[in-house]
């Protein structure tokens, strides 16, 4: 008898986590290359060597292709806000992008390429990088922030916080 129920729990146990592996598979099953774009709220900062930094708030849109579950091209395209002077006319960037899934629906990430930034006219490009996580709140819908450092100039760093969303198609 005791020999029974165990077989039966283990049996159990076993179909289970089959049908909870296959539910998981199921959700992150995503037909590659998929493309996605995403709007954010930019928390933009100028921190010049010499000087008070400057501070405000954009907009971030942004769009790639994600090729696999760890890998995507990704681009960014901002603007707006104004601090003292310092008036964000545009930042356009492109980035390799590697993914880390923690569960079906978050993953964390990491960004590296190229930024090209206008301030007031002032125009810099230069090597970028940053990191973030999303987490899905729907099919196709997820919710995300990153931190990126746009430009490290030997006389000031841009670097910006974003929130917002992603939609996959």
């Amino acid at each position: 008898m005791k020999m029974s129920v165990l077989s039966l729990a283990s049996a159990a146990l076993l179909v289970g986590a089959g049908t909870f592996a296959a539910s998981a598979q199921a959700q992150q099953s995503f037909n590659y290359p998929q493309g996605y774009v995403g709007g954010d709220a930019m928390f933009w900062s100028l921190d010049p060597d010499k000087g008070s930094s400057r501070d405000s708030v954009g907009l971030r849109l942004r769009g790639g292709a994600q090729f696999n579950d760890y890998f995507a091209l990704e681009g960014h395209i901002g603007t707006g806000g104004s601090d003292g002077g310092a008036e964000l006319d545009y930042l356009a960037g492109a980035y390799a992008k590697g993914i880390f899934p923690v569960s079906p629906d978050v993953r964390i990430y990491g960004l590296a390429g190229v930024t090209d930034v206008d301030f007031n006219s002032d125009r810099e490009s230069g090597f970028s990088y940053g990191g973030g996580a999303e987490f899905d709140v729907a099919p196709n819908l997820a919710v995300g922030a990153d931190y990126m450092r746009y430009l490290d100039k030997s006389a000031y760093t841009f670097d910006a916080a974003s929130v917002g969303l992603r939609y996959r198609f």
